[in-house]
């Protein structure tokens, strides 16, 4: 038996209909691979007895039929397929018996071979000509491999089609640099279009990532990068740092200028300061100008909306009510948008990271230090620091470190730059890009603001945060919002957030924080001496503290890619199956060598919601997803372990070499081995898919 494994708003009627593209697409998939094995075995003159797309496990199918000599069937358990041949069989309790029953030889006229002590022996008997065993290896060889063959011409006509159908990829375009961050300390900026990667050309922001996930982590990756006003491309090396289980250089996607245009889905949080805007946003409105001033790139518009964070701005709108009507302007006033917070103040942590060439660079500040004062005044609040000295910019400053327990004086000049460089990930640090340092914040409560939700809940200066879950609203404030925001997704997922020596999760927890819906609470777990103490408290707006964003939801930028000539699009799908086949092996080799970590696998519910957000996006998308999982299937079932395709070859090629199968208790061991194995992993995957086993960076 051959084990094919995938490993790797419904309300809206545009989603079941993606929903059955992936059935279908995932589906067809498997069948390939199975029909591969199916049809050459048939060539080979081998009795087919099962064809199954699913496991019939404990006889449980969605249906089937008999035609001929075979049995065809939807399982129950939709993990894979498998075609079942006679004489083959990848159950340790049933191989002895199947590889008995294959042996045909009175049956078929064929004589046995008498042992040496006169008797004969099952292992002298001849197998049935039709089964599996009686067949040459050069010819098994070719059954097992069909599946994977198979596969991969597969996925190369997919890859194909989606470029005629045209795909929908992310942009090179950095839109967020990640404070303290590879690319922070670089200097990547907001606006850098990323065109190499490690001397391969990258042309989707997925692509880019891949390619750094997989290079060189511990000598660095070469990325070539085009810089707005800057003539010449610049070279770049990184080297990568461990987020969320896998390197990554700490950049985000850029979006465009223009609101969120799908069904259910809302242009902007509910309640937050686009929500309240005056007149209302409409989906699909696209800002061109902000108190006047033109907005053109996505970087444009997060440095303005950084600066100008505490200031009600004037936005100019270009909408467009219908297709092929000439677009109008509406100019909408939108307030500022106070930040949610309870009135704590935490410590200042050591410096994380100091950015190339910038004023701490230059005064030799370095990682570890840790800031006492500037000009002679102590730091407040880390949070809000920032802010305060992004006035001053172009100012010299006097600042005191301690540096391996001495204080340490130096004077430094403020420089005027973008200071979007957001927290969005576990101990992240906070980033003065005026200074060019980055410091963490340390889960210690600095001060409590008097009458506010932390000191009312009990809170106290020297507390040590433990725990923070941020609670959805209950049902009844998701129906309010629903009435007041009708046909529109609500759904808010608790996330709970550890604090430890490198989790100093206090910014990542202020971040998702202003995500939240309205009537969002926060439970607190918090240790005093040897006690701890728990307590739930709602956040209330800050009165001199505020958020850049706004609350608005843009679209992703994105390019097209669709060809017309067939040999540009066979060159493309060529390429994409590829690169698709080489990012598998080269993603197994890191994970080996601990580079990318065991939980950032992802099982076939994982599978399902990357497939359905493909769906979502067109058909050449779909097409896309399903080249790179078939290849994915390929390369994982030519892995040597026994019950998958590989496991079979390895022992088909050790035939060949000795003349002679291994012992039959020798491949019944393999394969509980092998059966072990897989299961184990599917169990794991299974963890990971429903939250069982927490992913790395996970809240």
């Amino acid at each position: 038996m051959d084990w094919c494994l995938i490993a790797a708003g419904w309300s809206d009627p545009s989603m079941w209909f993606a929903g059955l593209e992936v059935a279908l697409g995932l589906g067809f998939v498997i069948f390939v691979h199975e029909l591969g094995h199916f049809a050459v075995a048939k060539m080979c003159g081998v009795k087919v007895e099962k064809f199954f797309i699913g496991f019939d496990i404990f006889g449980l199918k969605l249906f089937s039929f008999r035609w001929g000599e075979t049995l065809y069937g939807i399982g129950a358990l939709p993990l894979g397929g498998y075609v079942k041949m006679l004489g083959q069989e990848d159950n340790p309790a049933q191989l002895r018996k199947e590889m008995e029953r294959a042996r045909q030889a009175e049956a078929t006229g064929a004589p046995s071979s008498p042992s040496t002590n006169g008797n004969s022996t099952s292992d002298d008997l001849a197998f049935d000509p039709r089964s599996y065993p009686a067949k040459s290896v050069p010819q098994r060889i070719a059954i097992i491999s069909a599946g994977v063959i198979m596969n991969m011409i597969f996925a190369l006509v997919l890859a194909v089609i989606a470029f005629f159908l045209g795909v929908r990829l992310h942009t090179c375009e950095v839109g967020q640099v990640m404070a303290g961050g590879a690319a922070w300390q670089s200097d990547f900026r907001s606006g850098d279009v990323v065109r190499e990667v490690a001397g391969n050309k990258v042309r989707s922001f997925r692509r880019m990532t891949e390619e750094i996930v997989t290079g060189d982590v511990d000598h660095g990756v070469p990325i070539v990068v085009e810089r707005p006003g800057v003539k010449e491309p610049l070279e770049i090396i990184l080297k990568p740092q461990m987020m969320s289980g896998r390197p990554a250089i700490g950049v985000g996607s850029a979006s465009e200028l223009k609101l969120r245009n799908e069904k259910n889905i809302l242009p902007f949080l509910p309640e937050s300061a686009a929500a309240k805007a005056d007149p209302p946003f409409l989906p699909g409105d696209r800002i061109v100008e902000i108190d006047g001033e033109p907005m053109k790139t996505f970087a444009q518009l997060e440095d303005y909306l950084t600066v100008h964070s505490d200031t009600p701005l004037k936005v100019a709108v270009e909408r467009t009510k219908k297709l092929g009507e000439k677009a109008e302007v509406a100019t909408i006033t939108v307030p500022a948008s106070p930040m949610r917070q309870f009135g704590i103040a935490m410590t200042i942590g050591p410096v994380a990271a100091v950015q190339a060439n910038s004023p701490a660079a230059k005064a030799d500040i370095k990682p570890g230090d840790l800031l006492k004062s500037i000009d002679g005044k102590a730091i407040e609040d880390p949070m809000t620091l920032p802010d305060k000295l992004h006035s001053l910019a172009g100012k010299e400053l006097t600042l005191v470190l301690e540096r391996e327990g001495k204080p340490l004086e130096i004077k430094v000049t403020l420089l005027p730059k973008s200071r979007y460089a957001p927290s969005e990930i576990p101990d992240c640090p906070v980033a003065i890009s005026e200074l060019g340092l980055a410091y963490y914040v340390a889960n210690t409560v600095k001060s409590v603001e008097p009458n506010g939700p932390a000191a009312k809940a009990g809170l106290q200066a020297g507390d040590e945060i433990v725990l923070a879950k941020i609670v959805p609203p209950p049902k009844d404030e998701i129906q309010k919002l629903q009435a007041k925001y009708p046909d529109s997704e609500m759904g808010q997922n608790e996330i709970a957030l550890d604090f430890g020596a490198t989790a100093r999760n206090w910014p990542l927890f202020m971040y998702a924080l202003q995500s939240g819906n309205p009537g969002t609470t926060v439970e607190f777990k918090w240790r005093r001496a040897k006690d701890e103490m728990t307590a739930k408290l709602t956040p209330v707006a800050a009165t001199n503290w505020f958020e850049s964003q706004r609350g608005w939801g843009l679209e992703p930028a994105m390019v097209v890619q669709r060809t017309d000539n067939f040999r540009e699009a066979l060159s493309m799908g060529a390429h994409e199956t590829s690169n698709a086949t080489l990012m598998v092996y080269r993603s197994l080799h890191s994970m080996t060598k601990g580079n990318i970590s065991l939980r950032n696998l992802g099982g076939p519910w994982t599978i399902i919601l990357a497939a359905l957000h493909e769906a979502r996006l067109g058909v050449g998308n779909l097409f896309l997803f399903l080249t790179l999982l078939s290849a994915n299937l390929a390369v994982i079932n030519f892995l040597p372990i026994p019950v998958l395709d590989g496991g079979h070859l390895v022992l088909l090629l050790y035939e060949g070499i000795r003349g002679k199968p291994a012992d039959e208790r020798v491949q019944e061991i393999l394969t509980y081995v092998g059966l072990i194995f897989i299961l184990s992993l599917m169990v794991f995957v299974f963890g990971l898919d429903f939250g069982w086993i927490s992913r790395p960076g996970a809240h």
